[in-house]
């Protein structure tokens, strides 16, 4: 069976999910969503990255971040923001809102979720519910968050919009996303952990359907994985981090000689395979730190170093702390 990169990292960095706003809209409207390194703490009070989501059940919307043009959405499409950039949903496109949502977020940060709120004209009013026949427009806003340290491939590998139509590949995940958000309101017991494993299932289908999507010329992380020869490469590296691996070894089980190898992995990922290698097994080796009890010297055999010294030189140089030091930092936050 084929190993299973992309499973790989999405179960490593640890996704956590929350859907936070029912928001209605009417006439002309517009809401500025500031970056999420700005309201990540409020959202999500631990979470390394934050990236934020809007699900279209009724009506239409534009989206637009900054450097990136205006995206029509229209009733069950999803749009998301993988960077946490800044951006806007609107009525019409190039509208922006006189300020942003930044206070009242803090504000009612503790209140039930999903927050109802309804934005017309000029107007936000959070904590209030617009009746359905009176909204043009209803959106689901969620966030994710994850790990970026040690090592995350997918973020930078997706786009800084991510615009996924309703009905393609995936579908399922809409009506669902609605149908626990719907559940949540009404308060039934668990909703709100429902609600949350709903919004990890968004972001990993987003990024399924962003790799099926990709043009037969596109290079990055999630295009390396459909690669033939890098594909497998990087299946073996997961697979099997604790090997002694060569660049030569490696291009003999692929099929390819030591230098096309290391020029097309390079050309698709952007670095080295025997440097992804070591990246790899930092992410394999702060799994273990976080979830374990296991020693560094047990851990560092784990992940395919010979000494505690140094598996704990390249963790250091990775996440900017030694191996110890870094694991009682999670557990004390966590």
């Amino acid at each position: 069976m084929k190993h299973d990169p992309l499973s790989d990292v999405l179960r490593s960095v640890r996704l956590r999910g929350a859907v936070f706003y029912y928001v209605n809209c009417r006439d002309e409207w517009v809401a500025e969503s500031p970056a999420a390194r700005d309201v990540g703490d409020i959202v999500m009070p631990g979470a390394e990255h934050v990236l934020g989501y809007h699900l279209i059940i009724k009506g239409g919307s534009w989206a637009a971040t900054g450097g990136v043009p205006p995206v029509r959405l229209s009733s069950g499409d999803i749009v998301m923001f993988p960077r946490g950039d800044a951006h806007v949903l609107s009525s019409a496109p190039g509208m922006r809102a006189r300020h942003g949502d930044g206070d009242w977020v803090a504000a009612r940060r503790n209140d039930p979720k999903p927050i109802p709120v309804a934005y017309y004209g000029d107007v936000v009013r959070p904590g209030v519910t617009m009746p359905l026949e009176e909204a043009s427009t209803v959106v689901i806003c969620g966030f994710v968050g994850c790990d970026l340290r040690p090592f995350n491939p997918l973020i930078e590998a997706l786009p800084r919009l991510l615009h996924l139509p309703a009905g393609g590949v995936g579908a399922w995940v809409a009506p669902v996303l609605h149908q626990a958000a719907s559940e949540s309101q009404l308060r039934r017991p668990g909703s709100a952990a429902v609600l949350e494993r709903v919004s990890e299932m968004v972001f990993v289908d987003a990024a399924r359907r962003y790799l099926e999507s990709l043009p037969a010329d596109a290079s990055g992380w999630l295009a390396a994985l459909r690669d033939r020869h890098v594909g497998r490469a990087i299946g073996l590296l997961h697979e099997r981090p604790a090997e002694s691996w060569t660049i030569d070894e490696l291009g003999r089980q692929v099929g390819l000689s030591r230098s096309t190898l290391h020029e097309r992995f390079v050309d698709l990922v952007g670095q080295p395979p025997m440097q992804y290698l070591t990246n790899w097994r930092m992410q394999c080796g702060a799994r273990l730190l976080r979830e374990g009890r296991a020693t560094v010297a047990t851990i560092a055999q784990e992940v395919g170093y010979d000494s505690e010294a140094a598996f704990a030189r390249a963790f250091k140089r990775l996440v900017g702390q030694p191996p110890a030091a870094w694991r009682r930092a999670q557990r004390s936050s966590g």
